[in-house]
């Protein structure tokens, strides 16, 4: 398992307000199964998190979003924490990095508030996702199909609705991108 990844770059799309252990439980996970993982900002500077509403670590960012491309990465992952991907979703050059990553056919993996960025994407028309439940209209209007279950795979999109969930999300995440 500590080799499954070896050779795969793995970019993690977050701002702060990201909720602490869907960044850092998917970046150690990652690095542990052989992955490269680079955390890109949107400036580039560090990020804190959150661990639930109380003020959480700062998690250095080895990218500026100016900086990234979906061709330089093999898979994009995205943590939730309810201001993160609020801020994501507005930023024109966030989106269009998600969106990149999608139109190439590259796996993405989107936890609790993280789909919200998806949808601005374009990406959820016609997928069945999980997410936090407070998402279940937006992903619903925008075509999704939403269920409430830990994790769900479709295609090459898993998403998963909490910091509980993370064994199941990781599981997933690990094996749609060696796969790919």
């Amino acid at each position: 398992m500590n080799e499954r990844l070896n050779g795969k770059k793995i970019a993690i799309l977050a701002t702060s307000g990201f909720e602490q252990s869907e960044l850092e439980v998917p970046r150690d996970a990652l690095k542990k199964a052989g992955a490269e993982v680079t955390v890109i900002s949107l400036d580039g500077k560090p990020i804190t998190g959150v661990t639930h509403h109380e003020k959480g670590r700062e998690v250095k960012a080895d990218l500026a979003l100016a900086d990234a491309s979906a061709s330089r990465f093999d898979a994009l992952v995205l943590p939730g924490g309810v201001a993160n991907p609020d801020a994501l979703r507005i930023d024109a050059g966030a989106v269009a990095l998600v969106r990149a990553f999608g139109e190439a056919g590259k796996p993405i993996a989107a936890i609790c508030h993280g789909p919200w960025t998806l949808i601005d994407a374009g990406l959820v028309k016609g997928k069945t996702v999980t997410s936090w439940p407070s998402l279940h209209t937006d992903l619903t209007n925008a075509g999704a199909k939403w269920i409430d279950r830990e994790v769900v795979r479709d295609g090459r999109l898993v998403t998963s609705r909490k910091p509980d969930d993370l064994s199941a999300f990781m599981r997933e995440t690990i094996a749609m991108i060696a796969e790919a």
